[in-house]
């Protein structure tokens, strides 16, 4: 990424300049940047926001003018290129995602005196539709995880590694990227837990389950078995934990395939067809809610920089008790 490249000089030559000095476009490169070097932001969040700030500057150029500068841009500018969002046909939910960068940017820009104040605050947010996530329930999940090894000639390609997958999915609760990021070194078996590297490379430490610990240790016999088989120079062990199917590369493997694995098996013994690898993050914090624990708690397993997110799971559990108590009580009918 171009922002990457930036030097420090560089960087501070255009936080320090002045508007009139500074091209929309060499002020974008410098924030992402900024993102990149002292925020710590993950590659998809830097993906993101590049697609999101370039394609804005490109509309406000495009409509303004190419000498267009960041205290010239007012906040009707932003709402007018947030209907050309809706009319590519792009989703609320993605458009809010559009503004939120923006939104970041513009903030960015007035605290370093490019703009006066952030007008992308002034802007609405578009309102999104409460979608509570269908969670798999606590038997359902025990009958697909407890399930792998049983049928796994017929559904797994290596069932000892994708019944590790299941178990840190759902055991642990972490999240995909999280998942696949897991290092050998990460299993701290002394203490029965994992060292697990969240959103913006902030780390967090989650108890290792008996369920789990058993399944990595399967895996890791096979694991280390096909190491051997396939005449890797002993130099080159990939650290990942999870590897893919033919060591390709690094050897470690995708989120990509993840999200493959887990919707095959789950779909196969009955879940729903909409089943992704966060599904069993949401069933995580849902299971732990009904089964007692605290949300404080919750939010520290998952990792939730804010306890609002985690209190999505009562919302969750509110709706699954309200189902209940309709086919249930009798003055409910």
């Amino acid at each position: 990424m171009s922002a990457l490249l930036e030097s420090d000089e560089t960087q501070e030559e255009i936080a320090q300049a002045t508007p009139e000095q500074t091209p929309l476009g060499d002020l974008v490169t410098t924030y992402l940047a900024v993102l990149a070097n002292e925020r710590n932001s993950s590659p998809h969040t830097l993906r993101a926001y590049e697609r999101e700030l370039r394609s804005f500057v490109l509309w406000i150029t495009e409509n303004q003018g190419q000498e267009t500068t960041a205290a010239a841009i007012e906040h009707t500018q932003i709402r007018a290129w947030l209907g050309t969002l809706y009319d590519r046909g792009l989703s609320k939910a993605s458009a809010a995602r559009a503004l939120a960068a923006v939104r970041s940017w513009f903030r960015w820009l007035a605290r370093f005196g490019h703009v006066n104040q952030n007008v992308a605050s002034l802007v609405a947010t578009p309102k999104l539709p409460k979608h509570l996530p269908r969670v798999p329930s606590i038997e359902q999940m025990n009958r697909v995880v407890d399930g792998i090894g049983s049928q796994a000639d017929e559904i797994a390609s290596w069932p000892t590694r994708d019944a590790v997958i299941f178990e840190l999915l759902y055991g642990c609760g972490i999240r995909n990227a999280e998942l696949t990021g897991l290092n050998l070194a990460d299993i701290h078996w002394a203490n029965e837990a994992i060292l697990v590297r969240g959103k913006g490379q902030k780390q967090r430490y989650v108890p290792l389950g008996d369920a789990a610990a058993l399944a990595i240790r399967g895996y890791l016999a096979e694991r280390q078995a096909r190491l051997t088989a396939s005449q890797r120079n002993p130099n080159t062990q990939p650290d990942a934990l999870l590897l893919n199917l033919h060591l390709r590369g690094s050897g470690r493997l995708s989120t990509r395939s993840v999200a493959r694995i887990v919707k095959r098996i789950a779909i196969q013994r009955g879940l729903s067809s909409d089943v992704h690898p966060h599904t069993l993050r949401h069933a995580f914090g849902t299971h732990l809610l009904e089964e007692g624990a605290d949300l404080r708690s919750i939010q520290e397993l998952l990792g939730h920089e804010r306890l609002s997110t985690t209190q999505r799971y009562t919302q969750l559990t509110a709706a699954q008790l309200t189902v209940v108590y309709d086919k249930t009580h009798p003055r409910a009918k």
